[in-house]
């Protein structure tokens, strides 16, 4: 059977199975309405389809308000969807609150917080190693970690080598993620998952999260959680707004800023949205963005500049061809104010959903 791909864009309705306007958390509105073209969000949909192998779902959100989303079937809007290393980002959140609540500081020796699972004699590397160094990447590791082979997860990481000074040396490392979430749980008795439900979760609308855990019970921080796609989305608006939802300031907008700035450099191709800096578990995007996300093709990008932001769950091998096309088909669709609505706008959208069933 082939795919069906579901299409929303503001009250225009392809389709079963979309969340209506009043069940969701963002109010929805036309594209035109919010200065985008819906021609243009179509020709990006028609392009995705073609480019990426293959779109699972699609959420664009312009001046707080849903302007377009799609899923593939099997996936749907009520469907929570894997994250791979977009967890990442929300285990940064976590160490947030941690920090606003005077739980830790990001300065803290990562040490400090397992006394009895540090190696006999800890090298001076390790000793130095603080918890922004886990938050930014460079804890010093050079080689992985086979860590998932361990029976603890966290001694394995500290007796692992670190032969470059904390700081100095950028390494995509997901177990320092995982010690993020470690430290979190010691620091307030509870699992990130559990943690971050009453802080963020509940005030986000993000309902029944999972988050897997290893097997000391600990979220496992660089992966692991599944959301819906709108909860992506939310997530992504929570930090459009600088921490604030709902009028309420969630996070400090302090934090927000360097989470979301660029701490270190991790590259110099200038045409590579992997080379544009890293901040605490986000990176820095082409365009003046940034972005959460995981293996397969799920992003949450941020667009500052636009007041976007765009949810996305895939699963390909070319997550650069997956930003690109972003870049070439919904960047230039954001204008500064309201268009005018596109009467023809339901006809091509059925058009286009017939296309992709025929051609997928």
């Amino acid at each position: 059977m082939k795919p069906i791909i579901r299409v929303v864009i503001a009250v225009l309705v392809l389709g079963i199975g979309t969340l209506r306007a009043e069940e969701s958390h963002l109010p929805r509105a036309t594209p035109e309405s919010q200065g985008v073209s819906s021609k243009a969000i179509l020709d990006y949909i028609e392009t995705a389809n073609r480019e990426v192998n293959s779109m699972h779902s699609f959420m664009l959100v312009r001046h707080g308000k849903v302007v377009a989303e799609a899923w593939w079937e099997p996936e749907s809007a009520d469907k929570p969807h894997i994250l791979w290393s977009l967890s990442k980002s929300f285990t940064s959140t976590a160490v947030g609150f941690a920090v606003t609540e005077g739980k830790l500081s990001i300065d803290d020796p990562v040490l400090k917080f397992f006394p009895m699972d540090a190696p006999e004699k800890p090298s001076d590397n390790l000793r130095a190693m603080r918890v922004r160094d886990l938050l930014t990447m460079n804890a010093g590791h050079q080689d992985e970690l086979n860590w998932r082979e361990q029976s603890d997860w966290a001694k394995a990481f500290l007796a692992h080598p670190v032969p470059h000074k904390p700081g100095t040396h950028f390494r995509y490392n997901t177990p320092a993620t995982y010690m993020l979430s470690a430290i979190v749980q010691k620091v307030t008795g509870q699992t990130v998952l559990d943690y971050l439900t009453p802080r963020l979760f509940d005030p986000l609308g993000i309902e029944t999260p999972v988050w897997e855990t290893s097997p000391q019970g600990i979220s496992i921080g660089g992966y692991g959680l599944y959301l819906r796609t709108e909860d992506i989305a939310n997530f992504g608006q929570l930090y459009l707004q600088k921490g604030k939802w709902n009028g309420k300031q969630l996070i400090p907008l302090s934090w927000i800023e360097m989470a979301t700035s660029k701490q270190v450099s991790n590259g110099s191709n200038p045409d590579s949205d992997w080379d544009q800096g890293y901040g605490f578990q986000f990176w820095r995007c082409r365009h003046g963005a940034f972005r959460g996300d995981g293996k397969d093709g799920q992003f949450c990008i941020v667009l500052p500049e636009q007041d976007a932001v765009v949810a996305i769950t895939a699963h390909t091998g070319n997550m650069q061809a997956e930003l690109n096309v972003v870049w070439d088909k919904l960047l230039p669709a954001f204008q500064d104010s309201p268009l005018p609505e596109d009467p023809t706008a339901g006809e091509a959208l059925e058009a286009t959903i017939a296309k992709l069933k025929s051609s997928r």
